[in-house]
């Protein structure tokens, strides 16, 4: 891989990240409005939309893209995925962006605590520690205890365990399946699995705010565009890091627009989760 290379890779995981955080305002906005598996299950439905459109154009069509060596854990991954998505959007009502996303952050080191017994990788002394300090972080920000903590941020940490378990199963299933194969099922199964659910929650839908609903759909296509373009030209340890800049964009846009506080415990709590997760991503680039 080229400086070249990396320059670029990382420019698109900078906005990558900011897409996301973006997508994840006008989330926060309309589940103000409306129920929050309606708001996923529009995602859904142009996000399966993109899937088959991309995979209509690869060779062997659809019919390769559905041809898994692991295909009932694919579904499952799918069902995680829409079942997140659910959580993590009701958090943000609850919780609003920035808190949401500093609890949420902590997805990584999650994952890196299941890689040893799902995934039988190496999970070394120094990768414990991280772990420990950025639990330590994530109790900073909950503050269990004190007369401030809030039983509703069990939410979004519950959402970053689901989270951390997609990418524990993504991992996995990457052994026998491409990326290709996994990205179409996590599009096409969760559409249907959140269809089956969201046509009893169906509500109308003014015509401004389908507006944001089309909007929140195309920065959803565009985010995992973007991520695809990401890792076809720079490795994913060169720019997984940069990934955590979704974290400050939400926040901005939290401050900005939803009239958010940012506490100190949130802030000193999530830098010190984004530093072990950093840690981990360091130690993980070293072994290989």
């Amino acid at each position: 891989m080229t400086s070249d290379s990396a320059r670029l890779g990382i420019l698109l995981m900078c906005a990558t990240s900011f897409v996301f955080a973006a997508q994840d305002g006008i989330s926060r906005h309309l589940a103000g409005e409306y129920n929050t598996i309606l708001i996923v299950m529009i995602r859904y439905w142009f996000l399966a939309t993109f899937v088959l459109a991309l995979s209509a154009r690869r060779s062997g069509g659809v019919r390769q893209a559905i041809h898994s060596k692991m295909p009932l854990l694919q579904i499952f991954r799918g069902v995680l995925l829409v079942a997140e998505m659910c959580v993590t959007i009701y958090a943000f009502t609850l919780l609003g962006l920035t808190e949401s996303h500093a609890i949420f952050v902590c997805y990584p080191l999650i994952i890196a605590a299941l890689s040893g017994p799902v995934l039988n990788e190496s999970v070394g002394w120094r990768r414990w520690s991280a772990i420990c300090i950025g639990a330590v972080g994530v109790l900073i920000i909950l503050r269990p205890g004190s007369g401030m903590f809030s039983p509703l941020a069990i939410v979004p940490l519950i959402g970053a365990g689901l989270f951390a378990f997609y990418g524990i199963l993504t991992r996995y299933v990457a052994r026998a399946d491409s990326a290709h194969v996994s990205f179409f099922y996590t599009g096409t199964v969760g559409c249907i699995v959140i269809t089956c659910v969201g046509v009893f929650y169906w509500e109308p839908i003014s015509e401004r705010d389908w507006f944001w609903m089309l909007l929140l759909c195309c920065t959803g296509a565009l985010a995992h565009w973007l991520l695809i373009k990401t890792y076809e030209v720079a490795e994913a340890s060169t720019v997984q890091p940069f990934a955590y800049l979704q974290l400050p964009f939400a926040a901005a846009f939290g401050l900005i627009f939803f009239d958010e506080v940012l506490r100190l415990n949130v802030a000193v709590g999530a830098a010190i989760v984004v530093g072990a997760g950093l840690f981990t991503f360091w130690r993980e680039r070293r072994r290989y």
